[in-house]
C-alpha cells in the first residue's frame, strides 16, 4: 500500500473511509490483488427500499453520520419508485418514506441521485481503458464491452467503499489477461429487432455462466442492441465482458486468442425457444418497456407507434430523468401520455414493489425484465416493441 492509503486506513481521514478502505483490502486479499488502484468513477446499486429495507437503509445512514463522503463522481442506480410520481404508480406510503430516507442518505454522502440503471445515457462515459468502480450488472457489462472501461461486477458496499476512497483492489477484469474471450459464439439467426438481441443474450448466458464470450455474426447493432444483449448475457450467466467482431473496442485485439476456444451456435430456433420460455396466455397484462432504461430513440419509437390509441394505463415506460426531459421537449412524453400511457423515471419493475402495486402479468422486449417477472411469479409475454403496442390496437 501506498503512504496515503495507510493513512487512509489508520483513520487520518475519518472512520468511514477507514472502514470502508478496510473492506477493499479484504476484498483485494481473497481475491489475490497485489495492490490497490485508483478509479475514475463509481456507480453504485442497492438503492430500491425494496431491496435494502430497513437494516440497509440503517448501514447507509451509519456511513453517511460517520461522514463517508464521495471524492471521484458517483451516479446511483434505480431507486424503487418514481420520486415524484410515486402515487401514480401505486407505490405504499411507507415503502415511499423509506425510499425518501435511502436517497437523502445517499445525497449526504455526495453521490448524484441519477437513479438510473443507463448512466452511460445520461452524461456518466466513463473512458476507453479507465478504471472504474460500477455495480449494476448491465451497467457494468456495457462499461466493459461497449466503452471498453475496467470494472468488476461490483456490490452496492464496494461501490461506495469506491466512491468514498477513490480506489479498487486491482483484479478480475481489471487486468488485460482476465478480458480475454473464453469462447466463441457463432451466430446464425436473424438479428432484426432489439428483442432478438436480448433473446441472444439470454441463451449465451444460459450456455456460458461467466466466461467471456467472442460473438461472430453480430451485424451491426445499434446502441439499444448492445444494451439489451448485455443485460440478458448479465441477467442468466454472470457475464460481465463480452466482445464482438467488428463491434466492441477491443474485439480486434482479441482475434489472436480465439484459437483453441470452446465454439457454439446461436439459432433462430434458440431464439424462437427462449421467446417461448417466456411467453403465456395473459389476460390484460401491463406493457412494461424499458429494462435497462429506454434512450431517446426507444422513447422516440413508443410515441410514433401510439398514435391514435387508447391504452388505459397499461403502457409503462421506463427511462432515466436525463432522458426524460429531452424527450419531453422532443414531444414523446406527450404522446405517449396521449395514448393513455406512463412515462417513469428513477425506476424500473424490476426493483419496484410490483406485488404491492397489484401487478400480476407483464408484457415486455426485455429478457431480463422477463426473466426477474416470473422470478417474482408473474405472468410474462414476450414481444418487440411494435408486436406489444400493435397487439393493442
Amino acid at each position: 500500500m501506498t503512504r496515503e492509503e495507510e493513512a487512509m486506513l489508520g483513520g487520518e481521514e475519518g472512520p468511514a473511509a477507514a472502514k470502508l478502505l478496510e473492506l477493499l483490502v479484504a476484498l483485494g486479499e481473497v481475491f489475490g490483488a497485489e495492490r490497490l488502484v485508483p478509479v475514475e468513477s463509481a456507480h453504485i446499486s442497492g438503492v430500491s427500499y425494496k431491496n435494502l429495507g430497513e437494516a440497509g437503509l440503517g448501514w447507509l445512514v451509519e456511513q453517511a453520520d460517520l461522514g463517508a463522503r464521495a471524492r471521484i463522481r458517483a451516479t446511483l442506480n434505480p431507486a424503487g419508485m418514481d420520486m415524484e410520481f410515486w402515487r401514480e404508480m401505486g407505490v405504499p406510503e411507507e415503502f415511499a418514506e423509506g425510499q425518501r430516507r435511502v436517497l437523502a442518505a445517499f445525497e449526504r454522502m455526495g453521490v448524484e441521485p441519477t437513479c438510473t440503471c443507463t448512466p452511460y445515457l445520461a452524461g456518466h462515459v466513463p473512458g476507453f481503458g479507465s478504471q472504474i468502480a460500477w455495480a449494476e450488472s448491465s451497467a457494468v457489462c456495457f462499461s466493459n464491452s461497449v466503452i471498453g472501461a475496467r470494472t468488476n461486477r461490483e456490490s452496492g458496499p464496494t461501490t461506495i467503499a469506491s466512491a468514498v476512497t477513490g480506489l479498487a483492489a486491482l483484479y478480475g477484469f481489471r487486468l488485460d489477461e482476465n478480458r480475454r474471450p473464453g469462447a466463441v459464439v457463432e451466430v446464425e439467426a436473424d438479428l432484426d429487432t432489439v428483442m432478438a438481441y436480448s433473446a441472444l443474450g439470454y441463451v449465451t448466458g444460459k450456455r456460458l455462466g461467466t466466461t467471456v464470450p467472442y460473438f461472430k455474426g453480430l451485424g451491426s447493432p445499434s446502441l439499444e442492441a448492445k444494451k439489451a444483449l448485455g443485460a440478458a448475457c448479465a441477467t442468466s450467466g454472470g457475464i460481465a465482458l463480452w466482445h464482438g467482431e467488428g463491434v466492441t473496442p477491443e474485439a480486434e485485439a482479441m482475434k489472436g486468442h480465439l484459437a483453441g476456444l470452446e465454439r457454439l451456435t446461436v439459432t433462430a430456433g434458440d431464439v424462437e425457444e427462449a421467446v417461448a420460455r417466456f411467453t403465456g396466455p395473459l389476460d390484460d397484462p401491463i406493457i412494461a418497456l424499458g429494462c435497462p432504461h429506454s434512450s431517446l430513440e426507444e422513447l422516440g419509437e413508443i410515441a410514433g407507434l401510439v398514435g391514435g390509441r387508447n391504452f388505459g394505463g397499461r403502457l409503462w415506460v421506463f427511462t432515466s430523468r436525463s432522458v426524460y426531459s429531452r424527450a419531453e421537449e422532443a414531444g414523446h412524453v406527450g404522446a405517449i401520455r396521449a395514448a393513455g400511457g406512463r412515462v417513469f423515471r428513477d425506476t424500473c419493475m424490476v426493483v419496484a414493489p410490483l406485488k404491492e402495486m397489484g401487478w400480476t402479468e407483464v408484457a415486455t422486449n426485455s429478457f431480463k425484465a422477463g426473466h426477474y417477472m416470473t422470478s417474482m411469479g408473474m405472468r410474462t409475454r414476450m414481444g418487440t416493441i411494435r408486436e406489444l403496442l400493435g397487439a393493442r390496437q
